[in-house]
């Protein structure tokens, strides 16, 4: 059973992706998305994501005037819109079985989403985040404990030592709070990249697709365990593991923040 706060934040902003996994039906309905700003002006060009996404995906912005149309299975989706300048915008849409065309609006407010700043960061509580569709996801020690986990071992060439760690998939972590991963990690998306932190300032880059064991065959886990134990004072309570490198710069030790961003 997920934690108490895991559950809260999925809930309040990822509510809408859930039941989209009932949007089954054989049947398409077209789906017009117009953005506007707040005077009511439309929007040309705006980053649309919809959740699933459609398959095959069309070139998901809007046009000139401001509108995307889209064909889309009946059932609900999330639906993100993301424009320079603008807060990015997040609801659950119902699509519906008719033959007409069904209009959504959107508006857009003016201002910025503030990403994950380290000096947040506690070294007991994991920060994530998947920028800019989510607010952050904060994990401590118990939270952690009941998530999924499992097991990998690599050769720490550092200590000239075999290490077998426990942990929780890193594309566990984020699908749950809407990252691209599996049928989505394409396009636009492979572009997409995860920055990890440590407590003393220290920083890797993983690509998105590095961390989907569907698309690449290493493991990387955030990691709370070593050969059965919880991690020391020097390690953890939290730490990066990627098992394909062949030097471990990559595992970051006393992991405090998470963030996925795209390139732009």
């Amino acid at each position: 059973m997920l934690a108490k706060e895991f559950k809260a934040i999925v809930l309040c902003v990822g509510f809408f992706v859930l039941p989209a996994l009932s949007a089954q039906q054989a049947t398409t309905a077209t789906v017009a998305i117009t953005v506007v700003d707040e005077s009511g002006a439309r929007v040309p060009h705006a980053q649309i994501r919809v959740v699933p996404a459609p398959d095959p995906a069309p070139k998901m912005e809007t046009d000139n005037k401001g509108r995307l149309l889209l064909d889309l299975k009946p059932g609900g989706y999330g639906l993100f819109v993301q424009m320079l300048g603008f807060k990015t915008f997040a609801s659950h849409v119902e699509v519906q079985t008719a033959k007409e065309v069904q209009t959504i609006l959107v508006v857009l407010q003016v201002g910025r989403d503030v990403g994950v700043e380290v000096t947040e960061a506690s070294p007991d509580v994991l920060l994530l985040r998947v920028y800019p569709y989510y607010d952050v996801l904060r994990l401590s020690i118990p939270d952690f404990k009941p998530l999924p986990h499992i097991r990998v071992s690599l050769h720490n060439s550092h200590t000239n030592a075999n290490e077998t760690y426990s942990g929780v998939r890193l594309a566990d972590l984020f699908s749950k709070m809407g990252a691209p991963l599996g049928n989505e990690l394409r396009g636009e998306a492979l572009a997409n990249y995860i920055v990890a932190s440590g407590a003393d300032g220290y920083k890797v880059v993983l690509a998105l697709g590095e961390v989907d064991p569907a698309f690449h065959p290493g493991e990387v886990i955030v990691a709370d365990a070593m050969d059965g134990k919880p991690l020391d004072a020097h390690s953890g309570p939290f730490k990066l593991v990627v098992t394909e490198d062949r030097r471990p710069a990559r595992s970051v030790r006393n992991l405090v923040s998470l963030e996925l961003k795209a390139v732009e």
